[in-house]
């Protein structure tokens, strides 16, 4: 029986393996080598097929301009993500149906019926890849698909998109943990092995280090951001992922009744450029203060792509003027993308151009973050990450290492497991 087979197996009720002898390891070991040969060698051709075509399409300039389709259904997604690729986008992220991070197994086959999002599966993943890859070659660009590996399934996620071909995927155990309630050890031990599978098949990794501006204040809270930045950082590290597929997040989310706000804002979009100077960092707009006067959020859009363009993002997920009102229209996405076309055209060397005045407010700010950025990690450094997690050091947000979800599907490694795939994929380490 093939793996597939074995599953299906089970999922009918048909099949318990607990039930079966266990052979020795090395007899294991060996009825597992074709299979995952099969895999690798799947992973690795996805990998070079996508390096083909960004030798022969080439790409868009960066920042990438990055936007999202949730319909629910997979096929009215590739409508749109067409229309949005023809409209100018670089990356189209498929938003997951709420609640499919809390989903502790991942549904099979092509679906129609999401709510805020389309399920992620790996028939869907093929078919928008397909779909994205025809409209690549018409364009003669390539376009980056970008799904989401968070939650209680994040290496089966990461590894149906090695499998398919996709290009960005958000994998942050913090952001999990923090914002969806997942078992910190669970999600933990779970994140490690998504991002070497990541790593190995050329994913660029998204960190959710925003949302902790969405819970937070923006201006009080926003060490947090970049000490978080930094702990993915190290995680990413470990898993074997380079700097260049780091896509570490940070966002533009301060009051726009602040004085001196924008000045702030580029403050840390160019500290965090600096700090962090091959990834193709991910900047995300403004959601927290957009009010529904389409108006106004479009002009907080435009101060979110400046300052954007001026630091040299590498990942601008770019903000709806509906933001706060619906999903995004078609129409909406036209407006989002040409705004930031516009801006990113005439002021691309701008960043260039400029010397930040020493003393003055965005070196005094960006060297304040800093500063309480290290302290942040000194307490942690000190206390442990679980336990300042529990403390609610980001995001505002307390909690618990033995609360939150999927801690039952934690055990210890026993004396017959085996993962032939984290050697393989980092190179014998």
């Amino acid at each position: 029986m093939t793996p597939q087979q074995i599953a299906e197996e089970i999922s009918a009720g048909k099949l318990d393996i607990s039930k079966l002898p266990v052979k020795p390891k090395q007899d294991i070991s060996k009825a597992l080598e074709p299979y995952v040969k099969t895999s690798i060698d799947k992973i690795s051709s996805r990998k070079a097929r996508r390096e083909s075509y960004l030798g022969s399409l080439g790409e868009g300039p960066k920042p990438y301009l990055y936007v999202i389709v949730a319909t629910g259904n997979i096929y009215e997604d590739v409508v749109q993500a067409l229309a949005a690729a023809r409209q100018g986008a670089d990356i189209i992220a498929v938003i997951r149906t709420t609640g499919q991070s809390l989903l502790d197994y991942v549904p099979y086959g092509a679906t129609t019926e999401g709510f805020g999002g389309t399920f992620a599966t790996q028939e869907n993943f093929r078919i928008m890849r397909e779909a994205l890859d025809n409209v690549g070659e018409e364009l003669g660009r390539y376009i980056r698909l970008c799904n989401y590996c968070s939650g209680l399934c994040m290496p089966e996620i990461a590894a149906m998109g090695a499998l398919e071909g996709l290009d960005v995927m958000l994998n942050d155990a913090l952001y999990g943990i923090l914002f969806r309630d997942i078992n910190m050890q669970r999600t933990m031990v779970d994140q490690f092995f998504s991002r070497v599978i990541n790593g190995f098949a050329g994913v660029i990794i998204n960190t959710g280090e925003d949302n902790y501006l969405t819970t937070a204040d923006a201006f009080e809270e926003a060490h947090t951001v970049l000490a978080s930045d930094l702990i993915n950082e190290q995680l990413a590290l470990l898993a074997g992922i380079p700097e260049e597929q780091m896509g570490l997040g940070h966002a533009f989310e301060m009051d726009p009744e602040m004085e001196n706000g924008f000045l702030y804002e580029l403050a840390q979009a160019q500290m965090t450029r600096e700090i962090f100077p091959k990834a193709p960092l991910k900047y995300m707009p403004p959601t927290k203060f957009m009010t529904g006067n389409i108006f106004k959020g479009h002009i907080q859009d435009a101060l979110f792509n400046i300052a954007g363009i001026i630091t040299k993002q590498g990942i601008q997920l770019l903000g709806m003027p509906t933001e706060a009102i619906h999903t995004p229209f078609m129409s909406d996405r036209y407006l989002a993308i040409e705004n930031a076309r516009y801006i990113f055209s005439n002021m691309k060397d701008l960043g260039d151009e400029i010397e930040f005045k020493e003393g003055g407010v965005i070196k005094k700010r960006a060297r304040t973050v800093v500063e309480n950025s290290i302290a942040t990690l000194e307490r942690i450094n000190h206390e442990g990450l679980f336990s300042a997690l529990e403390l609610g050091l980001f995001g505002d947000v307390k909690r618990q290492r033995d609360g939150g979800k999927g801690l039952e599907g934690v055990t210890p490694k026993g004396d017959n497991y085996i993962n032939p795939f984290i050697t393989l994929m980092k190179g014998g380490k």
